[in-house]
């Protein structure tokens, strides 16, 4: 634990990926407040470039646990999917004269995904602190432009995460983090000539983790891990980025 601590950080600190929650519902009110900390989020030049959908159609839920392959994806109380968003802003040129191209512009599309992610972590944040558990959902990117497809985005719009939220049904270990050296540097990056072995200790702490989706086991090393999550073949491209294309976006 740090010296300089709080409340707030120390619930960070202990932050873990819930993926089962009980029957309750979560409440209007909760979620109403957990909108408006979504609001205040920081936003890219102020042009506020992201969106929620609250998915509750039955058959949507179970599309996209089927996109994810994320079973627990169904009976999650509350599924939040975060958009980067510049449908608005182009909307409003085309009213006022402007070019609504230049909503899909690179600048606008990476300034739209960061709004995204600061707006889901906010989410987090915000859920978390009312003891709420949360599990972010990246794989809806295996067929993003699925997701797409099956929610009817309009242009200028991208899914960029998903998002369960409901109270905790389970008590998963804490997840052992690489040692921060790796990953806060001062004045540039920093490399390491063998990094294999400089994560040697962490490899090991990494094997006494159990995961809950897989049966209550151990997981492999961390270096173990990366090799089984990058593999690069021809056919390994995702449809992403096509996929952004499609929206309006050059990227």
């Amino acid at each position: 634990m740090p010296k300089n601590t709080n409340s707030m950080v120390e619930r960070q600190l202990s932050h873990r990926t819930i993926r089962e929650f009980t029957d309750q519902p979560v409440d209007d009110q909760t979620l109403e407040t957990i909108y408006d900390v979504a609001m205040r989020t920081a936003s890219s030049r102020g042009m506020q470039q992201a969106s929620i959908i609250r998915v509750t159609d039955t058959q949507l839920r179970e599309r996209l646990a089927e996109i994810g392959n994320q079973e627990y994806v169904r009976r999650a109380p509350v599924y939040l999917l975060f958009l980067a968003d510049t449908a608005r802003n182009a909307q409003i040129l085309q009213e006022n004269g402007g070019d609504p191209r230049a909503a899909g512009r690179t600048k606008a599309f990476v300034e739209a995904f960061t709004d995204a992610c600061l707006m889901a972590q906010n989410v987090v944040n915000a859920a978390e602190s009312f003891g709420l558990g949360a599990n972010f959902l990246g794989n809806i990117h295996n067929d993003t432009a699925g997701v797409i497809e099956l929610l009817e985005l309009p242009r200028y719009t991208f899914p960029v995460v998903g998002l369960t939220l409901g109270w905790p049904n389970q008590d998963p270990q804490l997840k052992p983090r690489m040692p921060r050296q790796f990953r806060v540097m001062e004045n540039g990056y920093q490399t390491s000539e063998n990094l294999t072995a400089d994560l040697a200790e962490y490899d090991a702490e990494m094997t006494t983790y159990y995961d809950l989706r897989n049966a209550n086991q151990r997981v492999d090393s961390f270096t173990n891990q990366v090799l089984k999550n990058f593999p690069f073949t021809r056919d390994s491209n995702d449809d992403s980025l096509q996929a952004a294309r499609w929206q309006g976006f050059i990227v």
